[in-house]
C-alpha cells in the first residue's frame, strides 16, 4: 500500500521538495549588496556630474578670453561670478543653454571676482553683486547690465536686442537675488571703499 505523503513530516520529504533556507539567504544577501552598490555608484556619479563649482570652473575655462571678445567684432556677454556663489551655481544650466543657442553670434566671457586680475573690470562695470551680467555691443560699448539670479528668458531677450543693433535692451538694469559675501573668508573684499565688492552684504563671489 502506497504511503500517504500528506502525513509525512517535512524531515521525511525528499530534499528536492524542500527549499534550502541557506540558499535563499545567500540570494537575498547578494541582491541587497548589489542594490546598495548600484545606488552608491549612482550617487557618486550624480555628485560628480552636477557639482556646481566644477561646472562653473569648466564653463569659465571654455569661455571666450576677454581680450579676444573685445577684438573679434561680436557682441559680448560678460558674467562676473565665483564658484561659491549659490546664485551663480543656480544659473549655470541656463547660461550653458544660452551659450549653446548664441555662441556663434555672441561672445560668452566669465570673470571670477576672486581673481584680483579682474578688479579693474569690476570697478569699470560697477560690480557690487554677483552674478553680474554685462552686455557689450560689437563696438565695445556698454549697453546695460542684469544683476542677480534671473530667468533665462530675461537674458535671452537682452541678447536678442544686443544682436539687433537698433534695439535698446528691454532689461537694461534688472536685478534679482544675490548671494551674500563673507568678507572674512574673502580677503579681496572689505579692503576699502574702492573695492566694488565692499558695498555690503549685497556683494557675492
Amino acid at each position: 500500500m502506497a504511503a500517504d505523503s500528506s502525513n509525512m513530516a517535512p524531515s521525511d520529504m525528499p530534499s528536492s521538495d524542500v527549499p534550502s533556507s541557506e540558499m535563499v539567504k545567500k540570494v537575498r544577501n547578494f541582491v541587497v549588496v548589489a542594490i546598495a552598490a548600484i545606488l552608491s555608484i549612482a550617487v557618486i556619479l550624480g555628485v560628480q556630474t552636477t557639482s556646481p563649482a566644477t561646472s562653473l570652473s569648466e564653463m569659465a575655462e571654455q569661455s571666450v578670453p576677454l581680450e579676444t571678445a573685445m577684438a573679434n567684432g561680436k557682441p559680448t556677454l560678460i558674467e562676473f561670478y565665483a564658484n561659491w556663489c549659490t546664485s551663480c551655481q543656480a544659473m549655470a544650466p541656463d547660461i550653458q543653454a544660452l551659450e549653446e543657442s548664441y555662441a556663434s553670434k555672441v561672445n560668452f566671457v566669465m570673470l571670477n571676482v576672486d581673481n584680483t586680475k579682474w578688479l579693474p573690470e569690476m570697478l569699470n562695470y560697477r560690480v557690487d553683486g554677483i552674478p553680474h551680467f554685462e552686455f557689450i555691443s560689437a563696438e565695445g560699448n556698454e549697453k546695460g547690465a542684469a544683476i542677480g539670479e534671473l530667468p533665462r528668458a530675461i537674458l535671452a531677450e537682452n541678447l536678442d536686442a544686443l544682436l539687433d543693433k537698433s534695439s535698446a535692451l528691454p532689461h537694461a538694469q534688472v536685478s534679482g537675488k544675490l548671494t551674500e559675501v563673507d568678507t572674512i573668508d574673502n580677503p579681496v573684499v572689505g579692503g576699502g571703499s574702492s573695492d566694488p565688492r565692499s558695498h555690503g552684504a549685497q556683494v557675492v563671489n
